[in-house]
């Protein structure tokens, strides 16, 4: 079935502003956590509801019960603590008005040795398998972003190096994979911003990165690590991972095509499905999707879900024709380039105009593919 799905979004949706209030209120010690469930129950059936009415062919919650896409680590791995900023955080530009912001994502340092809490993805996947029409996907991001978390002078009393912090994380996951197996879960999609150092000079020198062909490698095998676990346990299971080059309150923090990673990572990791973010110059040409193999999907995000204003299908047909000169048709697939609220304040739309995307992608889908 997943061959056959060609519209497909990347996970987030807007949350209710009434679900925001009432988190934040709960952070307070003013809403109980009982009412705060109700109110994410509520929202992810919404969600679900715009998903089907869409058009859409494969389901999430729209991740209504996280503060960021980064919850399947910092909302459920023990370990962490609040710290100062840090001076390689990444800056973050938008398009529409220029604006350079400051992330609102808390930071967070590693602290002591990571370990494994209820995992967040266990009770979207319960929900999800008792309350979809359809197919239905996890999204998490993957262990290799915890290296953002290893801070020099804090972290490697706990772990020497980046790359055991990772090795740690990666650990847990396998635990929390299992057990989404165990409940039925058959559709994983790992969200990576890890390969930023390798497409984009700034992103490799904010962090730290000088070995990027070791540095690429080691992301590599870690995905696979997880991969090949998830694999052993559900052989016939898709897996997905997403690029994006950065995605808050509609702005960017890396730019740079694929060509660098194009060979090893469309060659050598295994996912079924690459989510790859198109819908602007800075992703690049689609000449490097000359490498992706026979068996693998390319779901090419064309629609922003950053701006309001709508494309047009003609002007999709036309960019998913140019992709088709250096990947079969059969081959490729539609979306968003990214959530519409990769952190819980959400892009700069409203409901109706994501609802409006939504619609183009399975719109435009159905008429290039039938």
């Amino acid at each position: 079935m997943p061959t056959t799905i060609r519209a497909e979004h990347v996970g987030s949706l807007l949350r209710p502003g009434e679900l925001l209030a009432a988190r934040a209120a709960h952070r307070r010690g003013e809403v109980s956590g009982e009412r705060l469930a109700e109110l994410e129950d509520q929202a992810a059936t919404a969600a679900v509801k715009l998903q089907q009415d869409a058009g859409m062919q494969v389901f999430t919650d729209g991740e209504v019960r996280r503060d960021d896409f980064m919850a399947s680590v910092v909302e459920t791995v023990g370990g962490l603590a609040p710290a100062e900023e840090s001076s390689a955080r990444p800056r973050w530009i938008r398009d529409s008005d220029g604006a350079e912001l400051d992330g609102d994502v808390p930071s967070v340092a590693i602290t002591a040795p990571l370990y494994r809490r209820t995992p967040l993805s266990l009770a979207e996947a319960r929900w999800l398998s008792a309350n979809t029409p359809g197919p239905y996907k996890i999204t998490m991001a993957s262990p290799t972003m915890v290296a953002g978390f290893w801070r020099p002078g804090v972290s490697d009393d706990v772990y020497p190096t980046r790359r055991d912090a990772v090795a740690a994380l990666a650990g847990i996951y396998r635990q929390d994979i299992a057990d989404l197996l165990d409940t039925g879960v058959s559709w994983l999609q790992l969200d990576s911003l890890a390969y930023w150092a390798n497409i984009d000079p700034e992103a490799a020198r904010m962090r730290r990165v000088t070995d990027l062909e070791g540095h690429l490698s080691h992301i590599i095998d870690t995905d696979n690590g997880l991969i090949r676990s998830a694999r052993s346990r559900r052989p016939g299971m898709t897996v997905a991972m997403h690029f994006c080059r950065g995605n808050m309150r509609s702005a960017w923090s890396a730019r740079g095509g694929y060509e660098p990673i194009a060979e090893r990572v469309f060659g050598e990791v295994e996912v079924d499905r690459f989510l790859l973010e198109y819908d602007t110059e800075r992703s690049g040409g689609f000449e490097p999707l000359r490498f992706v193999p026979p068996a693998k999907t390319v779901v090419l995000g064309l629609v922003s879900s950053k701006v309001a204003e709508l494309e047009s299908v003609d002007s999709l047909r036309r960019r998913i024709d140019e992709a088709s000169q250096y990947l079969p048709l059969e081959q490729l697939a539609l979306s968003p380039q990214c959530g519409f609220a990769s952190t819980s304040q959400g892009n700069l739309l409203t409901v109706d105009e994501q609802r409006r995307k939504l619609e183009l992608v399975a719109e435009t889908a159905r008429l290039v593919w039938g």
